[in-house]
């Protein structure tokens, strides 16, 4: 090592650095809301929010209210008891500024504060008060309005009183404005509110929550209360698919101080839409919770199968994954003190989860098919064609592993892969026919860029069994090409290229290609999607030609910009492309797949989220026309350049 690099890493007790209060929230702020980018921001708002749902989940809150100011400013109030303002002895200072001010600080460690909690640290209004230019508090309790202000985590004044109210009244309310020199972007997204808070209202029944927009012109408003609770979040998310049977199967219980809810329903679909949630935190990975509930449904429809002669004693049991098929299914448990495996709450770790949730399933389940026999039936003869389809699957699956073994390879005739072996340096354009192919073909650079062409739409996996889907022709070739596998065979370790590039035209018929080919991706590998190997290409929607030179412009905004800086006059010359194959193979590389100046767009998947994209998925591909009639009037105003 050299003397200068040495002189430049000194490590001595000086070094060693000590973040006052919430300065080390400021300073790392990632650690804390787990980015600065817009889901950071939108984040902010999930922590204020989770605290009154606390108050909720402890039986003294029934309304909260969130509103984006026209400042873009967030105001959340609620009717819970007040956050106390009393002097907190151990702190000599009053509860609200430890609240606000303090790290790890709360009612969520014991004391008897709240017996359940979705925040396991305690650190959400302390950090939001440290990410926001200016905060203020509210607290309305015994006629009282007390109140206090802070500036970027730091109070301006003591908590006092500001005024008072009717002696009925109480609860929070908390008014804060994101930092703008910590946050990348500051303009909260209506909808990403209105999805979290839709599903906040689901998972705790009864309670009414209420989202304003006061920045346009006209206030938006949504309002969501659901008495059934889960049971109508079932319903939500089976809305553009046909249900088995009537009526929600609803199991409720407690065992070993673990609260279980479930509620499932099977439908038409192909797909198992299960979400599991701990104190409303959804736990993506699953967990213990969502494990008994697996073992519990596997068992009990075997026991009843076999005891009602639906199962032959000669007949293989039934898979998880058979019984499955088509269902829909919320997991909610409320535990005290809830393990999770990671800072970022996404696998439940409790062992007693496991049991209170199989036990309870069981049992529950059991009444149920025993009361409905019709129902039982139904979902046992489902799962008996979903196993048959399994078993051809694997047949298919082993047939071409068999071929795969005598051929020496695995590779579809169509594609022209690329030369290159590092997957790190490779990516694959799957191409909407035969003729943009051809151009992509010659245009590409063939040591890291591969061609897959496919002819046509694919299947729409949203409603095939897996034996149809390892039939389709096109399907095949893009499973072979990438090497992962699916579903249960999937290894991401296998992937040949980093990069999965959707390129399709720019049209209607472009679109719904790339929904399809995205809707396989995310029921079949949505792994690919999780860890950004999926894109989607922009070509250009207009090639612009004067006195010999040549521009290209991917929207009629930047189309008008252009026309501006050249002048408009006859001498231009402009064409519109309605496909790739318009293209020559320069023209293709040179707008498209040139890595120096295409545009592409990585495919994202918010893993919060994920009940509203499954419910997008199923909108927008399934056999109900109403709910896509509904999502398309919804989303009209946000499409552009739509050829019709």
């Amino acid at each position: 090592m050299s003397e200068e690099l040495q002189n430049n890493q000194e490590y001595g007790a000086d070094q060693i650095q000590i973040l006052e209060g919430l300065e080390a929230v400021r300073k790392r702020p990632g650690m804390y809301i787990g980015s600065t980018s817009s889901r950071g921001l939108h984040h902010l708002v999930y922590e204020i929010v989770d605290n009154s749902v606390d108050e909720a989940l402890a039986g003294f809150c029934s309304n909260i209210e969130v509103t984006i100011e026209k400042d873009n400013s967030i105001t959340v109030c609620d009717d819970g008891r007040g956050i106390p303002v009393g002097e907190n002895h151990k702190a000599k200072k009053s509860a609200l500024e430890v609240v606000f001010t303090v790290l790890h600080a709360g009612g969520k460690f014991g004391g008897g504060g709240y017996k359940v909690s979705g925040g396991l640290h305690g650190v959400g209004a302390s950090v939001v008060n440290a990410l926001s230019t200016w905060l203020t508090v509210e607290v309305y309790s015994e006629g009282k309005i007390y109140g206090q202000t802070y500036a970027r985590g730091i109070k301006k004044e003591e908590v006092k009183v500001i005024g008072t109210c009717d002696p009925e009244l109480h609860g929070t309310k908390v008014h804060f404005l994101p930092d703008s020199t910590i946050f990348e972007e500051t303009v909260y997204d209506y909808d990403t509110l209105k999805q979290r808070l839709r599903e906040t209202a689901f998972l705790t029944k009864g309670l009414r929550i209420v989202l304003i927009d006061d920045r346009g012109e006209k206030p938006r408003r949504h309002e969501f209360h659901y008495a059934g609770g889960i049971k109508e979040f079932v319903n939500y998310l089976n809305r553009g698919k046909e249900p088995l049977y009537e009526d929600v199967i609803y199991c409720e219980g407690s065992k070993d101080g673990v609260y279980v809810e479930v509620a499932m329903q099977h439908n038409d679909s192909f797909n198992d839409s299960t979400f599991s949630f701990v104190n409303n935190i959804i736990t993506p990975e699953g967990g213990t919770h969502l494990a008994g509930f697996r073992n519990a449904l596997t068992k009990t429809f075997n026991s009843y199968a076999r005891a009602n002669k639906i199962l032959k004693d000669n007949d293989p049991p039934l898979t998880g994954d058979d019984i499955r098929e088509g269902l829909t299914a919320i997991i909610s448990i409320k535990v005290e003190e809830p393990q999770f495996e990671g800072q970022t709450k996404q696998k439940l770790g409790n062992s007693e989860a496991r049991g209170a949730v199989d036990s309870i399933v069981s049992e529950k389940l059991t009444y149920f098919l025993e009361q409905n026999p019709e129902i039982a039936k139904n979902i046992c003869e489902k799962s008996l064609l979903a196993q048959r389809a399994r078993e051809a699957a694997r047949k298919a699956r082993d047939l071409t592993r068999r071929k795969t073994a005598l051929e020496g390879t695995s590779l579809p005739g169509k594609l022209a892969d690329c030369s290159d072996k590092d997957p790190k340096n490779c990516e694959i354009f799957i191409v909407e026919g035969d003729s943009a192919g051809g151009s992509a073909k010659t245009a590409r650079s063939r040591a890291t860029q591969a061609i897959l062409p496919l002819r046509g739409k694919i299947l729409n996996v949203e409603k095939a069994r897996l034996d149809r889907i390892y039939g389709n022709a096109e399907i095949k070739a893009m499973i072979t090409a990438f090497g992962t596998g699916i579903h249960e065979d999937f290894d991401i370790s296998k992937l040949r290229y980093d990069k999965i590039i959707i390129m399709t035209d720019a049209d209607v018929d472009g679109a719904h290609i790339a929904t399809l080919m995205l809707t396989f991706l995310y029921r079949f590998m949505p792994e690919l999607i999780k860890q950004g190997h999926v894109y989607l290409a922009t070509p250009p929607l207009y090639k612009i030609e004067k006195n010999k030179n040549v521009w290209y412009a991917y929207n009629d905004e930047e189309l008008n910009k252009l026309l501006l800086e050249i002048g408009r006059d006859q001498n231009n010359k402009i064409q519109r492309y309605k496909g790739l194959g318009e293209m020559d193979s320069d023209q293709l590389w040179e707008t498209t797949m040139d890595p120096e100046r295409r545009i592409l767009k990585r495919v994202v998947m918010d893993e919060e989220s994920s009940s509203e994209i499954d419910v997008t998925f199923t909108t927008l591909m399934g056999d109900k026309v109403e709910p896509r009639r509904e999502f398309i009037e919804a989303n009209a105003k946000y499409v552009q350049n739509l050829d019709i």
